[in-house]
């Protein structure tokens, strides 16, 4: 964490939030009978004190890394979870690591009504169990395991 005061990390997180400098001023400060371009003012000065900026530099990584997750990301997971389970002879989690990864991709569902947009019903189709097994062996091949 900083040295920021409360207000002041308040201040930053609601900019991140928002992306207003103004309105993160107005949520964490007492701004009620300022005018705007006194607000927008002392928003712009807070910006450009380098405590501030330091953490929003913190705050922006964070956030990105926290956005960087994709499917891509958890199949990898899933995989290396796997093959983690298996070389310890867990073979009940390597099973949990193969259903996350087949649901992940929508080979394993639960049966729900789903209505389009219109409110008629949407019809889905149905994998084979020999297609979603293909399927799975085949995400698992992309990882370098067989």
């Amino acid at each position: 964490m900083s040295n920021l005061t409360p207000k002041q990390e308040g201040f930053c997180r609601s900019y991140i939030e928002t992306g207003n400098a103004s309105e993160a001023y107005r949520l964490n400060y007492d701004a009620e009978k300022m005018k705007p371009n006194t607000v927008n003012n002392k928003a712009k000065l807070l910006l450009k004190q380098g405590p501030i900026r330091d953490r929003l530099t913190e705050l922006q990584q964070h956030h990105q890394d926290r956005h960087d997750i994709t499917v891509d990301s958890i199949t990898a997971m899933y995989i290396a979870d796997r093959e983690a389970a298996r070389e310890a002879n867990q073979y009940a989690s390597a099973i949990t690591a193969v259903t996350g990864l087949a649901k992940l991709h929508g080979l394993i569902t639960n049966k729900q009504e789903v209505t389009g947009k219109d409110g008629g019903p949407v019809v889905e189709v149905e994998m084979s169990p020999n297609e979603k097994a293909r399927r799975v062996l085949f995400l698992l091949s992309q990882g370098g395991y067989e």
